[in-house]
């Protein structure tokens, strides 16, 4: 009779998760197994295979439900988790990174939409994380990239929901602007010099306001 997995076998696939997200070209290969043979059944990696039954508006995301971008994500993630400070931070925030949008997808107005999905999925990401024991700290770099991972669109379109405060004082702006990146590259039909275009400027605004917090008056 299966029980479940205990803590130390969940730690165990958090382990294992963890050595393909930093060491595969492309861990999405793993993780597609692991969802197709039920390695991610068990809470809280339930939390992902909800991703798969989670639709996406197709003019946004033409490649389809969330895991399907998730997958894409990470895979984009890995090509460049060698330029980031820390890697492991880095490759658990693109899994994560739309773990809100189960809880916040909806028809609006004939469309589909996950609105707050960016704050839900820094709960959630949060909550995942905990039951592996992990430092506080570690949890806490991967949430609030979770959390502010739509900003790129928000400063970029000078939307109001925007949290500049918030992102300049909790997260390294260079991994944020790099998840962006990811994060727009993983969709299907992206124009791919437009997206570096546009890191490029969400890059040049943090940083400009960054260093304008840090010279003294």
């Amino acid at each position: 009779m299966n029980k479940g997995m205990n803590k130390i076998d969940k730690y165990e696939r958090f382990n294992e998760i963890t050595w393909h997200l930093m060491e595969d070209e492309k861990p999405s290969v793993y993780l597609n197994q692991q969802a197709q043979q039920g390695g991610l059944a068990e809470y809280p990696f339930s939390m992902l295979i909800k991703l798969r039954d989670t639709k996406q508006e197709p003019k946004h995301h033409p490649e389809g439900v969330v895991w399907d971008h998730t997958m894409l994500v990470v895979d984009e993630a890995a090509r460049v988790r060698d330029k980031t400070r820390d890697p492991k931070v880095f490759m658990w925030a693109a899994l994560l990174h739309d773990i809100g949008k189960p809880d916040t997808t909806k028809i609006r107005r004939g469309r589909l939409t996950s609105y707050d999905h960016d704050k839900v999925g820094e709960e959630l990401a949060f909550a995942f994380l905990e039951q592996f024991g992990l430092e506080k700290d570690f949890i806490r770099a991967v949430s609030v990239l979770v959390r502010y991972h739509m900003h790129i669109l928000y400063v970029l379109k000078d939307l109001p929901f925007a949290d500049m405060e918030g992102l300049l004082r909790k997260v390294d702006v260079e991994e944020l602007a790099l998840l962006c990146l990811c994060d727009r590259l993983g969709r299907g039909r992206v124009d791919k010099d437009a997206e570096y275009e546009h890191y490029e400027a969400f890059r040049k605004i943090l940083t400009q306001k960054r260093e304008r917090l840090t010279v003294p008056s």
